[in-house]
């Protein structure tokens, strides 16, 4: 037996949409929600979380890893109010695994149960929502509200053809088919934002369905800005200090170049050992904060820590 499809309640979505107005009645007012939860953005990021909100559209945040892709979207919940709900992506995902399952072992429990009471379990009492196991999108899809709940699908170029081709009709729709339950139809349609580290190119189709941003690194005084408020009590000489380093770091062409969250917890481990000023002994210490393959170790020992901490003497 299946339940008839769950529409949209426009009491709900219009109650949604009003929070949504009064939480970011313009951009100015949103970059400064967004600032007073200590995520700094420019005008151009700002924007783009504003047009996703207000027209409702997907975003799609490109760049390179750690430049706060996924802290633009956690950011955007705390503003909203509504709960941030993740789908982190892999090679293999598949959609069971981003919708629903069943809850097999309690459904085997019931049959079980109620063989030993003499009663009779059909088909349908076994596939209900009691049994039914919310992965992200189901979760998001049917959040109630009133704020909507922020879905971030983070690092979807990590995802297959056929999981992004199954993504592109859950955006389109905001629906998905339970064949046991029918369609469910978001009441309150969720927040979506996409993040890609373009480890792949991802299809035309779904670049069209979403809106797109480039969230390159930020430039030094941004950094400091962004250190200090992170990691409070950090003088502004230690995280200057920090900002040129890992700028000089990422045009060594390590593996892996450091981004904002590394340069947050390079000052962090600085703090906590008692550094006040970066030197070439500090950055020994803690080179392994920054740098994550062996072989990035030995090419930075290579062009020297003192050069790393801007004291080539040191």
């Amino acid at each position: 037996m299946t339940a008839p499809a769950t529409g949209p309640a426009g009491g709900s979505g219009a109650a949604a949409r009003t929070l949504v107005a009064r939480a970011a009645p313009d951009p100015q007012a949103l970059r400064a929600a967004l600032d007073g939860l200590g995520y700094l953005t420019d005008t151009g990021l700002t924007t783009a979380l504003y047009l996703a909100l207000r027209l409702p559209q997907p975003l799609l945040l490109e760049g390179e890893p750690g430049v706060g892709k996924t802290e633009a979207a956690r950011a955007l919940a705390g503003v909203l109010g509504g709960p941030l709900i993740r789908l982190q992506c892999y090679d293999g995902l598949d959609a069971a695994e981003a919708l629903y399952e069943w809850n097999y072992p309690r459904q085997l429990l019931s049959i079980r149960l109620a063989e030993s009471r003499g009663t009779a379990l059909a088909e349908a009492d076994l596939f209900t929502d009691a049994f039914l196991l919310r992965r992200p999108v189901l979760a998001a899809l049917t959040h109630p509200g009133p704020a909507p709940a922020v879905l971030l699908i983070d690092e979807i170029d990590r995802a297959d053809d056929d999981f992004e081709a199954f993504l592109l009709e859950v955006l389109a729709e905001a629906s998905v088919t339970i064949p046991e339950l029918g369609t469910v139809r978001a009441a309150v349609e969720p927040v979506v934002v996409l993040t890609s580290n373009r480890t792949r190119d991802l299809h035309d189709a779904l670049k069209r369905r979403c809106l797109y941003h480039w969230i390159d690194y930020p430039d030094t005084e941004r950094v400091v800005e962004i250190v200090r408020r992170r990691v409070p009590g950090t003088s502004a000489s230690l995280a200057s200090e920090v900002a040129a380093a890992v700028r000089r770091l990422r045009t060594l062409g390590i593996q892996k170049p450091p981004g904002i969250a590394e340069s947050i917890d390079w000052v962090s481990a600085l703090t906590l050992l008692g550094v006040e000023r970066l030197d070439a002994d500090a950055a020994d210490r803690t080179l392994g904060v920054l740098v994550k393959y062996r072989e990035d170790h030995d090419l930075v020992r290579e062009r020297g820590l003192g050069w790393l901490a801007g004291t080539p003497d040191g």
